[in-house]
């Protein structure tokens, strides 16, 4: 049910003017969710979820698909070249759709393992890119950076950090108090259709509605 064209008709539906698609170290629904969301009036967002070294999620978004497939050479790059293969009959498959909305491949390296790059080199990287990464959840038990070192990284200079949307703030606050210091960006994160959240969530002040103009309000702590 996930395909590009069901989740951009979705956020479409829920009202959102823009919508991050972030599939685990991979970026080959892209262009397909890029033509829907122009044929729907929903602006998408180029981005990745990448898995760390420490097996942490960040959520890393591009103003380009050409700058993204710059981004996943080098997530590829740093396996060395042992990238096992994925285990359809456990995981499931990794399809790819076309601009049609059609099963048109599928992706053989396996997605579900982290990366080797680091938590410290991420930032960096995307940020020279032209797009930037932030802390991916940091409420949930697995893959936050919060509940593998304990903190956030060290020099992270974004003035927020995402969280689920069924995140507790208050909890959250009280057993990371330093997080009173940062907007909390809340986020779908969505793995199934009917998860994809309503507008009203999280709202941006952006100088024009693109993928760059959300980028940089993000970058500039615009967030409502």
């Amino acid at each position: 049910m996930m395909t590009p064209g069901n989740l951009v008709g979705m956020a479409k539906i829920n009202g959102l003017d823009a919508v991050a698609l972030t599939d685990h170290n991979a970026m080959q629904n892209i262009p397909s969710a890029i033509r829907m969301g122009k044929e729907y009036d929903v602006v998408v967002i180029p981005g990745m979820e990448l898995e760390t070294a420490e097996e942490i999620h960040v959520v890393c978004l591009f103003e380009d698909v050409e700058k993204l497939s710059e981004f996943q050479k080098i997530v590829i790059d740093s396996f060395g070249g042992e990238i096992p293969s994925n285990r359809p009959e456990i995981f499931g498959k990794q399809l790819i759709y076309n601009e049609e909305d059609e099963e048109c491949g599928e992706l053989e390296r396996m997605l579900l393992i982290p990366s080797k790059i680091n938590i410290d080199d991420v930032f960096e990287i995307v940020e020279n890119l032209g797009g930037i990464a932030f802390p991916a959840h940091v409420d949930r038990d697995s893959y936050s950076v919060l509940t593998t070192l304990g903190m956030l990284p060290y020099g992270y200079k974004n003035g927020f950090v995402e969280i689920s949307c069924e995140c507790d703030k208050e909890a959250l606050l009280k057993n990371y108090p330093e997080l009173e210091n940062y907007k909390l960006l809340p986020s779908s994160d969505a793995h199934y259709i009917d998860k994809i959240q309503e507008a009203g969530g999280a709202e941006l002040l952006v100088e024009e509605l693109s993928a760059k103009g959300v980028i940089e309000a993000l970058r500039n702590n615009r967030i409502v």
